[in-house]
């Protein structure tokens, strides 16, 4: 019989689904938590919400553990890393919340434009002061929604009840698809520049962090609203508070924030803030949708099914031979991806002499990184080629004899308004991953680390010059890669540095005469 151990409080209605499936639960009592490991190696699946920590201590206790299921969204208090290495499925609930978290952000932006807290309090306490509370009417403002998942297209659509104009952000929202929702895709600046309401709904990510920084938020109209209900880190809370003293801001409706709790609550006192404790998903409903989902979830997994919302994946059904293509296939997607300037359109894959069995891994590992650097762990190999359907983004798979240059051979291109960027890749030896073809240049490289991307003029004294800034700068060089055309003006250097830059270091790199452009690539 599968047995199945839930160390936090679960939904009725999930437990439900476990015991008309046959498993045996067991419910673990706050008293013992302390007796997880000694548990945990005579039960299948382990089921937990974010009161229990599965660490990698954890997780290899669980001798018998096929499956974690993560009641909620986030997992951030799973070891996925020491989970994935120890072929344990880790699955969790990422829609049951969509419409409590989307509810929660017209209830904090509502009771901030009105004033409801702060009126609620006043009369509560015998007052009767109409004037003190003078609101803002959201019909006719503009609403700037960054991040346009299935969350933020709820958001976009109620806001549109209420008779505002949308405008959002989001690199990886085909044009079409955005045309269809009567929604104008903008940059993120003109985001800033012109939203009267500013809401965001994206995952925390390095590309999303402090997404709204000092600089945008300097930018920011007079009398903006400013709300985030998804996931602290997104904005720079210093920052914030700085635009709402200045008055810049006419308020913020904030549910989550960098800490929680935070050590400093001067940003949640501030007057023309509302403030709730993370409950955009705490709703009766919500509760029941994500037990439900997970319940599920798990015993799918249990089942053998990759069929199932994963954040990992052990890779068992395609056999360890698939393992260094598919992590050269993700890295060649995340690498165009982070060169690529504006919208993702369409991702093509050219696979020379793959084996047969291993090309539909490849194409969704592939897609899996070219969405990954905005998105973050939401993507997954279970759900990459749904994402990229649901966002109008076209994927071609094509196949070719092999290549005279490389018997194996795997090409990303990725496509948008702006243009295109295509890489490609092989695998040196049994597991060494190489780029061998990047933006039309024969350059050799791998990919991985921390990565400054240069295209230049071919003149004399450039490498001396970058490497003088850098190593000014302290920024020691790991390894240097160049690559030109016979006959060509341009070249191309790839550098690989041991710590990340600071910005003005790019800066610096990018005000070079001879420099036609540099990016910074982190590729882990």
């Amino acid at each position: 019989m599968t047995r199945i151990l839930i160390s936090d409080p679960l939904n009725e209605a999930g437990l439900e689904i476990f015991r008309q499936a046959g498993a045996d639960i067991e419910l673990l009592a706050a008293e013992d938590k302390h007796r997880l490991v000694e548990l945990l190696p005579e039960f299948d699946a382990l089921v937990v919400r974010s009161g229990t920590r599965v660490t990698a201590e954890l997780l290899r206790a669980g001798k018998r553990l096929k499956v974690v299921g993560r009641a909620g969204i986030g997992v951030d208090n799973v070891d996925v890393s020491a989970a994935t290495e120890l072929g344990i499925l880790v699955v969790n609930a990422p829609t049951a919340n969509l419409i409590s978290a989307t509810e929660h952000t017209f209830a904090v932006l509502l009771a901030l434009a009105r004033n409801v807290p702060s009126a609620d309090a006043s009369v509560k306490a015998g007052e009767w002061d109409r004037k003190r509370f003078l609101g803002h009417e959201l019909n006719g403002r503009t609403m700037g929604v960054v991040g346009l998942g299935r969350i933020g297209q709820a958001v976009a659509l109620r806001g549109r009840a209420f008779g505002m104009n949308i405008i959002a952000y989001d690199p990886f929202l085909d044009p079409a698809v955005a045309r269809r929702l009567e929604i104008e895709l903008v940059s993120m600046d003109e985001v800033a520049d012109q939203a009267g309401v500013l809401t965001l709904h994206v995952p925390l990510t390095d590309d999303t962090r402090n997404i709204l920084n000092a600089e945008r938020i300097g930018r920011l109209r007079e009398g903006t609203i400013v709300v985030n209900c998804a996931r602290g880190g997104v904005l720079d809370e210093v920052a914030l508070l700085a635009g709402l003293e200045s008055g810049r801001i006419a308020g913020a409706a904030l549910d989550v924030f960098t800490n929680e709790p935070p050590a400093d609550f001067a940003l949640i006192r501030h007057p023309r803030v509302v403030a709730t404790p993370h409950i955009g998903a705490q709703t009766r409903e919500a509760q029941e949708r994500v037990a439900t989902q997970t319940a599920k979830m798990v015993l799918d997994a249990l089942a053998g099914s990759l069929a199932v919302t994963a954040v990992n994946l052990p890779f068992s059904a395609a056999g360890k031979h698939s393992e260094p293509f598919l992590g050269l296939s993700e890295q060649l997607g995340r690498l165009a991806s982070s060169l690529l300037d504006g919208s993702l359109n369409q991702i093509q894959i050219d696979l020379w002499g793959i084996d047969k069995e291993l090309r539909a891994a490849i194409t969704v590992a592939a897609v899996k990184g070219a969405l990954n650097p905005f998105l973050g762990d939401s993507v997954t190999y279970v759900n990459a080629e749904r994402i990229a359907a649901d966002r109008g983004i076209e994927v071609i798979r094509a196949t070719h004899q092999r290549s005279r240059e490389h018997p194996h051979m795997v090409g990303v291109t990725l496509s948008g308004e702006t243009g295109s960027i295509e890489v490609a890749g092989t695998i040196v030896g049994e597991a060494d991953p190489r780029v061998v073809r990047f933006r039309g240049f024969r350059l050799e490289f791998r990919p991985a680390g921390k990565l400054l991307v240069l295209q230049n003029r071919d003149v004399p004294g450039v490498v001396g010059k970058v490497g003088t800034l850098l190593g000014d700068a302290g920024a020691n060089i790991a390894g240097i890669h160049l690559a030109r055309e016979v006959d060509e003006k341009d070249a191309v250097a790839v550098i690989r540095l041991d710590e990340v830059p600071s910005e003005s270091v790019v800066r610096g790199l990018a005000a070079l005469p001879e420099v036609l452009s540099v990016k910074l690539v982190e590729l882990g």
